[in-house]
């Protein structure tokens, strides 16, 4: 039986875990699995491999080792730099700044705040993702404690002006927080250079782990803690360490970040032939996201006249795996938070796919999408009644 075609663009959900990652964590199962936390020298073996990757993770973005903090995730390291600034600050102020395009894990934790006693501002966006210098000034007050600030967005892929930001919050004395989940391994960062005092990152974004991630804080920013219990991480985050995960994470940083340019090079060159052939072939589509100030593998479009669950189901029986704006699986009707905030209509954002593109990326892979998607557009449009008005009405 010939084994279905499957092509994989779907990186900026989640990557597969490298060989090598695997390679180093395997021991750490099996033959080293010693409680970090114990005495005895098997068990300092253990902890020998969590400081050495805290120290890789902390040479991928320019900080000292004893300012890395491993944790389950990004969602964990997000909900602790924005929780922990908000308890351990309060006798300073309940004000907090962010964006209307953030992951989830930090908009759901911004209302749980709400509910608690702060206040958020929320900044809007241009119609390419990025945030007013302007407005965020503007929005700074005597009360204010943190501003977070997405590095690169997950859904559309645009890079803020971090580096900006960074020296704006330093300069009113208040932490600067990035989400930084989508572009560790993707786009160099200097936490110092750039005056970052908290970062989120996770491993599986960048052929580490899933189920592992880290938070840098500064040494010297104030946080409090977000899990209870004995004294891992210096006492600021409780539960025994997860050993493997660690280590694949620190493993998976330090290939990710050898070599970004020229890794980055391949990627640029599918992505732009692929964006070039789905803007010629497939008229009325519109890029969403910056043009070029945007994480390296991400492409995101919106196709008028169709919608995206109906899209992503046809793509997936052709063998390509992407995903949309559109949070129809999830039981909303509702489109992405992200596409209505950069201003596009409901009915175009319900429209939208998005295709990251990565190590499993390959010239076939680019030719045969530039195949079936033009072919899977024209079949819903053909089925759009909205598509036949605008046919009748002889619009362009």
């Amino acid at each position: 039986m010939e084994q279905k075609k499957f092509v994989y663009m779907d990186h900026a959900a989640t990557t597969f875990t490298k060989q090598e990652v695997l390679n180093e964590m395997l021991p750490y199962f099996t033959e080293y699995f010693g409680n970090p936390s114990s005495i005895y020298t098997f068990a300092r073996h253990s902890k020998k491999a969590i400081e050495e990757a805290r120290e890789k993770v902390a040479a991928a973005i320019g900080a000292k080792s004893d300012e890395i903090f491993f944790t389950a995730g990004g969602s964990e390291a997000d909900n602790w730099a924005v929780k922990g600034t908000a308890f351990g600050n309060k006798s300073k102020g309940n004000h907090i700044i962010t964006t209307k395009i953030e992951h989830h894990a930090l908009l759901h934790t911004c209302d749980y705040l709400e509910k608690n006693g702060f206040d958020v501002t929320y900044l809007n966006v241009d119609a390419e993702g990025k945030i007013d210098l302007e407005e965020l000034k503007a929005s700074i007050t005597d009360k204010t404690i943190l501003i977070s600030i997405m590095f690169g967005n997950n859904e559309i892929g645009t890079i803020q002006p971090i580096a900006e930001i960074g020296k704006i919050a330093r300069s009113k004395g208040i932490y600067f927080h990035t989400d930084a989940v989508q572009a560790v391994g993707n786009v160099k960062i200097d936490v110092k250079e750039m005056n970052i005092d908290m970062l989120s990152l996770a491993g599986h974004k960048f052929y580490g782990p899933k189920g592992i991630g880290a938070l840098y804080i500064r040494k010297g920013v104030r946080l409090d803690n977000l899990i209870h219990g004995g004294g891992q991480e210096r006492r600021k985050r409780a539960g025994t360490e997860n050993v493997p995960g660690i280590v694949g994470l620190g493993k998976a940083i330090e290939l990710a970040t050898a070599d970004i340019d020229g890794h980055n090079k391949k990627i640029l060159e599918f992505r732009e032939r692929l964006l070039k052939g789905i803007l010629e072939r497939i008229p009325n589509t519109k890029l969403n996201g910056h043009r070029t100030d945007r994480l390296p593998g991400n492409i995101n479009v919106s196709f008028e006249f169709i919608e995206g669950e109906s899209l992503l189901l046809l793509l997936d029986a052709s063998g390509v795996a992407g995903s949309t704006g559109s949070a129809c699986s999830s039981g909303s009707l509702e489109p992405s938070h992200v596409l209505l905030a950069i201003g596009l209509p409901h009915e175009m954002a319900h429209g939208s796919l998005r295709l990251s593109l990565g190590d499993l990326t390959k010239d076939e892979d680019i030719d045969y999408v530039l195949e079936v998607l033009p072919k899977i557009v024209q079949r819903l449009r053909d089925m759009s009644p909205l598509y036949a008005n605008f046919l009748n009405k002889g619009d362009k």
